[in-house]
């Protein structure tokens, strides 16, 4: 487990699944633009077929403040996504943190292609490597905007 101090606050991160607290990032990621309202089974399952890194601040009660989650093969391929930060916890430096440990996991290395998308944090993203896509004209996709938000 990493460990970082910032803001006089402790802060810890773990990628160990039983580790992951899914109601505080169900709490989280249920008011974040891409999946407003997104129910907690989901969050649970997802969470559960993924790479996910819980951010943990250490100050009692200790609770979990931040997660990044990468879909991955584990061989070729990684899915960056639900990159997220309580609001209380924001402005530390710690979303580079948690990516930049993320992405030295050793289920991470070697990898043909990692992508992500982001409304917002295009610099946070670039300062780890990522470009924009070179050829974007041969990606496809499909997109279900408010999916969630028509479900409840």
């Amino acid at each position: 487990m990493q460990q970082i101090e910032r803001g006089g606050r402790r802060y810890s991160l773990s990628s160990d699944p039983a580790a992951l607290d899914v109601d505080a990032v169900h709490a989280m990621l249920s008011r974040a633009y891409w999946c407003e309202g997104i129910p907690r089974e989901v969050v649970a399952k997802a969470m559960a077929h993924s790479l996910a890194f819980s951010l943990w601040c250490e100050e009692a009660p200790r609770r979990q403040v931040g997660i990044a989650r990468w879909v991955t093969d584990r061989a070729t391929f990684a899915y960056l996504c639900d990159v997220f930060l309580h609001e209380d916890h924001r402005g530390l430096g710690l979303g580079d943190w948690l990516v930049g440990q993320g992405l030295r996991h050793p289920d991470l290395q070697g990898l043909r292609r990692q992508v992500l998308f982001t409304a917002d944090m295009h610099a946070l993203y670039a300062r780890h490597g990522f470009t924009p896509l070179k050829t974007p004209e041969r990606g496809m996709e499909i997109v279900r905007p408010n999916l969630y938000k028509a479900k409840a």
